[in-house]
C-alpha cells in the first residue's frame, strides 16, 4: 500500500520547491505595508498592479476608523456562527444596507466570499437538479458544485449556443442553476448576461451571478453586472464579495427573501462557520457609504482602464477580450511567463503569473489589475517598464 504522502514530495510540491532553489518562486510574497498602489517588499517600494483593491479604500481613513471604532465597541471577533451567538446588530445592517443598495428583498453574509459560492450552490441544488456553469468560472463555483447532490455540467465560456445545447441535452432534470461569473477573474471579460437570460427563458432555468469583480465597478451605480445591462430583474441571485472594491473579507447572497431564507437555514457553510468579525462589517458598510456618495471613485478608475488598455495594446501586448479593471497580458509559454514577472518584480513591479490550472494549459499570463487612486505617473512608469521587459523576453 502506497504512503498517502507520498505525493507531497512530487508534481506540484516538488516543483515549487525548485522553483524557490532557482530564485525566480512567484508565490506568497510577503508584503511589509498596507495594500495600496504602492507597497514595500523586505523594504522595497513597489507599484502595486496585482490587486483586486478596485476603489483604492484599504487605506481610506474613514475605512480604517471605521474598523477601529467596532473593535473597540464589539471586540476582535464573534466566537460563533451566524447561526446561534455569533449574530450581531452590524451583521443586520449591513444586510439591511446591502439589499436596499442591490435593489433585492434581502441579502445574507458569509464569512469569506468562497464559502458563500459554496454554500448557496451546496445549499440549493438537491439530487434531481442541474447546475450548469461556464468553464472559466471561479473555484468557489466548481467546489460549490462539487459539494452539491446535484449533477454538474459545464459549457464553453461564454458560448451561449454551448449553453442552450447543455440544457437541451438535459431536459429531464428536475431544477437548474445556472452559474456563472459576471467577470471573469483570469480574462477581465463580462459575462453574456442578455444571451444567458434568453436561453435560461427557454428552458425554465434560474440565474446565479457571481459579480466578486463587477461590484463597484459595473453598472451606472456599481451594482454590477446586472445593472451594466439593464437587466437586474432577470437575475434571481446575485453573489458579491467584500474583498475587492469593498476594502475587508466576507461575502453575500442577495436574491428573494424566501430563496434566502431557505438558504439561511440550510447552508452548512453560513450554520457551522464563524461569523464576520466585527471590524470587517464596519469596513463594509463605510465602503458601502463611500461607494454610493463618490461616483468619481468609479469614473476615476474607467479612466486609469482605458488608459492602460490602450497603452498595453498600443505596445504590442495581447490583452484578449478584456473590458474591466483586469488586464490580462498573454503570454502562453510558462517560462517565459515567469521570466517576464521577475524582471518585473526585480524593477519595482508587483504582478501575478498564471499558469495552468488556474487557466488551460498553454494559455498562461500575467494578471494586472487597477484601481481608481493609480495616478497617472504610476500607470507610465508600468507601460515604460513592461514594454521594456516585454521586448527583452521576447512577448513583444
Amino acid at each position: 500500500m502506497a504512503d498517502l504522502f507520498d505525493k507531497c514530495k512530487s508534481g506540484t510540491s516538488e516543483r515549487a520547491r525548485e522553483a524557490m532553489r532557482q530564485g525566480w518562486y512567484p508565490y506568497f510574497k510577503a508584503i511589509d505595508s498596507g495594500a495600496d498602489t504602492e507597497v514595500y517588499i523586505k523594504g522595497k517600494k513597489m507599484i502595486m498592479i496585482g490587486s483586486n483593491n478596485y476603489l483604492g479604500l484599504t487605506q481610506d481613513e474613514r475605512v480604517k476608523k471605521a474598523a477601529i471604532a467596532a473593535i473597540e465597541k464589539y471586540g476582535s471577533g464573534c466566537t460563533g456562527s451566524r447561526f446561534l451567538n455569533g449574530t450581531l446588530d452590524i451583521h443586520e445592517e449591513l444586510e439591511r444596507r446591502l439589499a436596499e443598495f442591490m435593489q433585492t428583498e434581502t441579502a445574507l453574509i458569509f464569512s469569506t466570499g468562497f464559502t458563500t459560492n459554496q454554500g448557496t450552490i451546496a445549499a440549493l441544488v438537491g439530487r434531481k437538479d442541474l447546475i450548469v456553469g461556464d468553464n472559466e468560472n471561479h473555484a468557489s463555483i466548481v467546489d460549490g458544485a462539487r459539494l452539491a447532490f446535484g449533477r454538474y455540467l459545464k459549457y464553453r465560456h461564454n458560448d451561449m449556443a454551448d449553453l442552450d445545447r447543455v440544457l437541451t441535452n438535459n431536459k429531464k432534470s428536475h431544477g437548474v442553476l445556472i452559474v456563472s461569473d459576471g467577470v471573469f477573474s483570469m480574462g477581465g471579460d463580462i459575462v453574456d448576461l442578455p444571451n444567458l437570460v434568453q436561453v435560461a427563458k427557454k428552458h425554465g432555468a434560474r440565474i446565479m451571478i457571481d459579480d466578486a469583480h463587477s461590484i463597484g465597478v459595473l453598472g451606472a451605480h456599481g451594482r454590477g453586472t446586472a445593472e451594466h445591462f439593464g437587466l437586474q430583474k432577470e437575475v434571481d441571485l446575485v453573489m458579491g464579495t467584500f474583498s475587492k472594491s469593498f476594502a475587508s473579507i466576507g461575502g453575500f447572497i442577495a436574491g428573494a427573501e424566501d430563496v434566502i431564507h431557505y438558504i439561511k437555514h440550510v447552508s452548512r457553510a453560513l450554520i457551522f462557520q464563524a461569523s464576520p468579525p466585527p471590524a470587517a462589517v464596519a469596513t463594509v458598510i463605510t465602503a458601502l457609504d463611500i461607494l454610493q456618495k463618490e461616483p468619481e471613485r468609479r469614473e476615476r478608475l474607467w479612466h486609469n482602464v482605458r488608459k492602460m488598455q490602450k497603452g498595453f495594446t498600443e505596445l504590442g501586448f495581447n490583452i484578449g477580450v478584456s473590458e474591466t479593471p483586469i488586464i490580462p497580458l498573454l503570454i502562453g509559454d510558462d517560462e517565459k511567463t515567469f521570466g517576464f514577472w521577475r524582471l518585473l518584480f526585480e524593477n519595482g513591479i508587483f504582478s501575478n503569473p498564471v499558469i495552468s490550472p488556474a487557466v488551460p494549459p498553454g494559455k498562461s499570463l500575467i494578471r494586472t489589475s487597477y484601481m481608481a487612486t493609480h495616478t497617472d505617473e504610476e500607470l507610465d512608469q508600468v507601460l515604460d517598464l513592461c514594454g521594456k521587459v516585454g521586448k527583452k523576453v521576447g512577448i513583444i
